[in-house]
């Protein structure tokens, strides 16, 4: 009997020590789960067309491997776009989102008001943050925010620590060492890393010998993985097939090919970490490449992206044919993913349901725009684009003035001048690339390299004055300036 009595104290003493360890493993397992929040990996290609990418149709085989391969292990959305075909004003958007002539990010400049920032917001949630390549470009308080991150390396500076941002092993190296310092402080991360491919100068061009001299040849750029020749590759088309053109689109595609060589060696040192599981993997381009038509401008292949994305857990392998997505959402998206509140004085709204495979209303079109060049040259356009559809409205058209921007100081567009004194229809592609025309209306469903303008075809009116009125709706809630010449200038509908 006592023996008995001895057995059930002993008991009942395990019982008490074990009941606080299952209500502190509980506790435990609750404050996991609530306070997981995502780290954000945010992957930038300089001027990367949309279908350069293999997973987005691109005619050229070989191209990106690894994007290829992320893109099969998450959602791809083919109709996702940049707010801005150049380079700052198209991060400025995705790091505040607000459109350019809301923040005052319309060309080279930074932002100067006092809403906070991507990366402010995320700090102050508690995240580690880095970025690494096109910092000037990518950061919208350039001056007050540089000591803040976690992680600064600019590309382009003399001790070449990116290797002029094209550089996959010092990448991997930095990658490396951001997620290990958030592997040591135990803390979520906002990392974004940002090649300097395949801006200009080319993989292989006389102008990347002259810009880069030595650091072509001395192993500070490395040559890319696979380098293409003028044989294999497919001119766009909205370019002509000229010996020239085709020469330095191979250059071209031999950095997409160096730029997919950079984002698999960060993949690889996200693996490696140990923190790939719970991390929101984002690609996509800032613009369309670095041609006539494309770059710096509104039509499909300036703003169009090759969104993919990658979590986890979370995201389906899918691909969304269907919802439009912009720039200025990422903001709003990346922070309700890390459970901070959104703002409601921006521009953008979270996508997020959409990356969970949920439906969303109001994706039906998106709006673009163009205000400057790097050299401070004004051509505002306005553009809005349905599935079908595009609109584009130009009003520097109307001051006789010539279009010039980076696009037209390669071999391109001097063979399309030389080609055209004896062809009219490369000709006219010249004068509409000089002078444009104040409105544009393409079928880009048919015609996506918008090369029949259809803005005085009749059959298509009740499109065009539609489009004309969400772009003026557009205009008024954004209290978008260009407004006083889209009603100046554009026919009463």
């Amino acid at each position: 009997m006592l023996n008995i009595v001895q057995m059930n104290k002993n008991y009942f003493m395990v019982f008490m020590l074990i009941i606080p360890f299952f209500f502190a493993t509980g506790e435990n397992q609750n404050k996991n789960i609530t306070e997981q929040r995502p780290n954000i990996l945010l992957i930038t290609a300089d001027d990367m067309n949309y279908n350069a990418v293999g997973a987005f149709n691109s005619l050229v085989p070989g191209t990106t491997p690894n994007i290829d391969k992320l893109a099969k292990e998450g959602i791809r959305f083919t109709n996702a776009h940049v707010t801005h075909a150049v380079c700052q004003p198209s991060r400025g958007a995705i790091m505040t989102g607000m459109y350019g002539h809301v923040s005052g990010i319309e060309g080279f400049n930074h932002y100067t008001g006092n809403k906070s920032t991507l990366t402010e917001y995320l700090r102050s949630a508690g995240y580690l943050t880095g970025v690494i390549g096109k910092v000037n470009h990518s950061l919208p308080k350039f001056d007050t925010e540089l000591e803040k991150f976690d992680l600064i390396k600019r590309g382009l500076t003399k001790d070449n620590e990116l290797g002029f941002g094209r550089d996959p092993e010092k990448y991997y190296e930095f990658a490396k060492s951001f997620f290990l310092m958030a592997k040591e402080k135990d803390k979520p991360f906002f990392f974004m890393t940002n090649s300097h491919d395949p801006h200009r100068p080319f993989s292989g061009s006389d102008d990347e010998k002259r810009k880069f001299g030595d650091a072509t040849t001395n192993g500070v750029i490395p040559a890319p993985s696979k380098i293409f020749s003028p044989e294999e590759i497919i001119v766009p088309g909205f370019l002509p097939d000229l010996p020239l053109i085709r020469k330095e689109i191979a250059q071209y595609y031999s950095s997409v090919r160096r730029c997919d060589d950079t984002i698999g060696k960060i993949l690889q040192a996200l693996k490696e970490s140990g923190l790939e599981e719970n991390t929101l993997i984002v690609f996509i381009s800032d613009n369309g490449m670095a041609f006539p038509f494309a770059k710096t401008n509104c039509y499909l292949n300036s703003t169009k992206t090759p969104f993919i994305a990658k979590w986890p857990g979370v995201i389906k392998q899918s691909v969304d044919t269907v919802d439009f997505i912009s720039g200025i959402d990422f903001l709003p998206t990346f922070l309700d993913a890390a459970g901070v509140p959104v703002p409601d004085d921006i521009n953008g709204t979270s996508f997020l349901p959409l990356l969970k495979g949920e439906k969303q209303e109001g994706r039906d079109v998106v709006f673009t725009q163009f205000h400057e060049t790097s050299a401070k040259k004004r051509y505002p356009m306005r553009a809005v684009q349905s599935k079908h559809f595009g609109y584009i409205f130009n009003p520097w058209s109307m001051d006789s003035v010539k279009f010039r921007n980076e696009s037209m100081a390669g071999l391109t567009f001097k063979a399309m001048l030389e080609a055209a004194s004896n062809n009219e229809k490369i000709n006219n592609r010249v004068n509409l690339f000089l002078y444009r025309v104040v409105e544009e209306f393409y079928d880009f469903k048919n015609d996506p390299n918008a090369l029949n303008n259809l803005i005085d075809d009749k059959s298509y009116s009740d499109e065009i004055n539609k489009m004309r009125k969400e772009m003026k709706n557009w205009m008024e809630k954004t209290n978008d300036p260009a407004i006083s010449d889209f009603e100046k200038y554009v026919i009463n509908y």
